[in-house]
């Protein structure tokens, strides 16, 4: 049986970066990984001359550099990519950008998106991305009537990410409400059911719809998007699947949430059932002392997205007070301000910094764990170079202008590297960006982007 080999210069397996690590591929996943005690040299094609494991037939690939597994991007929203330099001129508040963001959003349509999506995953293929969780809203049309088929937007994103070669979990979401006890408004209709109830049976018959072509989880916009009595409807509707909610981005929504209910928001999604491990808080930057306890003791994920936390001016969250109460942290980039989990992953040490003035929070072993976490977004069988895993591979060049002299090791990948430093990817076995491809996926991005704004 023919199998791909993988000659892998230096790579992080087993919590550790290991010299010289050959690994086989077949139908997707790792069938071998083997650390070698000794440099070879390779011609190309595994012989019985030039390489001690003859099981191996057909043509081995070298790569130097720092191999990593795959990146997991656990919060996005594609279409706000469109909004990248241009949101960032001027000032303003969290709410002045939500009003930018509507007018992008009331823009799309089914084909647009999927050709927006596709150059924005691209662009996170190219940075090592290999699982991105798209927490999807953008359901109905303008106005919100359903498009004849209804499930027209989230197909469009399931293709997108096919067609970019990168693995989705897509995150349906429910959206009620403007505000605590408030209709939507203007291009929130479109995000809108109507009830919990409608939501439910959309998003069953969606998972349907996508079959095996990607994960169907489910998604609370906010406590402010969906009222306190619907709550337990979602968290109970979630099942086995993966969880997100947005929680405590900003100081108005917890001050909102105490004036209609009497609790924060972290103690509301824990009444209503919400917290736990299937479940990830995103952002839950704005937390008292119980909130961090109350999402600890139920193994919540916490996904933190630190670049566009701080374009917003969201603020800091307690990162190292949540993992140490016992939640675990994932990364997203949310925005796309950046599309860079290396700058996501120092961030969360830097921005900890920044809030604490001292230094040495978080390890690169653990910044990278949270970095190639799969399973918030339902596949737990990726993340790690082992042995029937999924094959994903992120090459790092070493001696680029950020990276040489830094050591090629794991404080490389977490303090030096950057996206633009990413040379091969593959994803599920597939190669599914090269260095070469960056200027081509420039293009796709500015030709949908402008004809977007257009």
């Amino acid at each position: 049986m023919t199998r791909t080999a993988y000659l892998l210069e230096r790579a992080w397996v087993d919590g550790a970066v290991a010299d010289e690590v050959l690994v086989e591929v077949e139908d997707g996943r790792f069938a071998a990984v083997d650390v070698l005690r000794e440099n070879l040299m390779f011609s190309g094609i595994a012989t019985a001359e030039n390489i001690r494991f003859p099981r191996i037939t057909g043509e081995t690939v070298r790569l130097p550099g720092l191999t990593l597994p795959g990146l997991a991007n656990a919060h996005s929203h594609a279409f706000h990519r469109a909004l990248r330099g241009r949101t960032q001129r001027g000032g303003g508040t969290f709410w002045t950008w939500r009003e930018q963001m509507y007018a992008v959003a009331g823009r799309l349509d089914p084909d647009s998106y999927r050709r927006l999506a596709r150059a924005v995953y691209r662009e996170m293929a190219g940075a090592g991305i290999t699982t991105v969780g798209e927490f999807h809203y953008l359901h109905h049309q303008p106005g919100g009537t359903p498009y004849d088929d209804p499930h027209a937007m989230g197909l469009a994103l399931v293709e997108a990410a096919a067609e970019a070669g990168v693995r989705l979990a897509l995150l349906d979401t429910c959206y009620l409400s403007a505000g605590f006890g408030a209709p939507v408004e203007g291009a929130q209709r479109r995000y809108s059911d109507g009830s919990a109830a409608a939501w439910a049976d959309r998003t069953a018959q969606l998972r349907d719809a996508v079959g095996a072509r990607a994960v169907v989880g489910s998604a609370i916009h906010s406590v402010r998007a969906v009222p306190r009595e619907d709550l337990p409807t979602l968290a109970a509707g979630a099942g086995d699947g993966p969880l997100h909610v947005h929680l405590s981005e900003q100081v108005r929504e917890n001050d909102d949430c105490l004036a209609a209910y009497g609790v924060t928001p972290a103690a509301l999604l824990d009444e209503a059932g919400a917290l736990g491990p299937q479940t990830t808080a995103v952002h839950a930057t704005h937390l008292t002392a119980d909130d961090i306890g109350r999402l600890g003791r139920s193994r919540t994920s916490v996904c933190l997205c630190p670049t566009t936390e701080r374009d917003l001016g969201d603020g800091i969250g307690p990162s190292r007070a949540l993992h140490d109460a016992g939640a675990r942290l994932a990364l997203g980039s949310d925005s796309h301000a950046v599309v860079d989990l290396f700058e996501e992953m120092r961030a969360v040490e830097l921005d900890e910094r920044l809030a604490t003035q001292r230094r040495g929070h978080w390890s690169a072993a653990e910044l990278l764990e949270a970095a190639t976490r799969h399973d918030s977004l339902g596949y737990a069988d990726a993340g790690r170079i082992a042995v029937g895993a999924r094959a994903d591979l992120v090459t790092v060049a070493t001696d680029t202008p950020a990276t040489a002299g830094t050591g090629a090791d794991e404080q490389t990948a977490v303090f030096a590297a950057t996206a633009a430093d990413v040379t091969h990817v593959v994803a599920d076995g597939r190669v599914v960006a090269r260095a070469g491809d960056r200027a081509e996926i420039g293009r796709e991005l500015a030709h949908e982007i402008e004809r977007l704004w257009a």
